[in-house]
């Protein structure tokens, strides 16, 4: 009941003939929703706030307190704009981005709907106050964000991951976070899942880390549901499935 299918061994299951149903496209909105609330909860700091006036924090008005980074003449960078990337970016771009940054393997025709640049990796990462990573897991984007990744990264950029855990290195994110390298980051998708209660990811107050909930709304939660029972009784007639992965 998934989109993903990196936590599956394709190699054995192709091996062994068996068929493969899952959910693409029907959770494209929901988490496209809960990336951008990620994204505004981080650079606004919005856990940070609900924690003060919790805690007695708030007090008297202060110039600084509680700033954080806006998205209006700011320059978006998303890495991977597939259904979910344009699903985001179409989101964003009312905010009043000024620039919309995208890499991949290949420049995208629907990218002229949010007026996207296709750019070099580097060039995203160099000029990007805002970075959404939604491309899918694959040995190429394995460990793709790591210390080289944030070292490019302008210090009052906010990084935003809700596509695979796995596409992060944690360790070096940490690093990052820590010695203020970057603003801040917040993450839908972590290694492992669940993440420990002890990381030092969860130590930081820059950091906003969320239990991989991109689809949880009711409505995309049911049509999942139906879905994956519609490919599953077609695997059991011998039939056709609705949305069945292809090798």
């Amino acid at each position: 009941m998934s989109v993903g299918f990196d936590h599956m061994a394709l190699d054995e299951i192709q091996k062994r003939g068996i068929r493969v149903g899952y959910t693409p496209d029907v959770l494209t909105d929901a988490t496209a929703e809960l990336t951008v609330a990620l994204l505004l909860a981080t650079a606004r700091r919005l856990p940070e706030g609900v924690e003060e006036v919790k805690n007695g924090g708030w007090s008297s008005w202060k110039p600084l307190w509680l700033c954080g980074y806006g998205l209006s003449g700011s320059t978006v960078g998303i890495i991977g704009l597939g259904r979910i990337g344009l699903a985001i970016a179409r989101r964003l771009m009312p905010f009043g981005v000024k620039r919309l940054l995208y890499t991949g393997r290949a420049a995208k025709a629907h990218a002229a709907e949010v007026n996207g640049e296709f750019v070099p990796l580097d060039t995203l990462v160099s000029e990007s106050d805002f970075i959404v990573v939604s491309c899918s897991l694959s040995p190429e984007t394995q460990g793709l964000c790591d210390k080289p990744f944030f070292s490019k990264m302008k210090s009052t950029a906010v990084f935003i991951n809700s596509s695979r855990g796995a596409v992060v290195n944690q360790d070096d994110l940490y690093e990052a976070l820590s010695s203020g390298q970057i603003a801040a980051a917040g993450l839908d998708v972590t290694t492992p899942e669940p993440l420990p209660t002890n990381h030092p990811l969860l130590t930081l107050k820059n950091c906003v880390v969320l239990p991989h909930i991109g689809s949880a709304t009711y409505s995309t939660r049911g049509v999942m549901s139906a879905l994956v029972a519609r490919n599953l009784l077609g695997g059991l007639r011998g039939t056709e499935m609705p949305s069945e992965l292809t090798f």
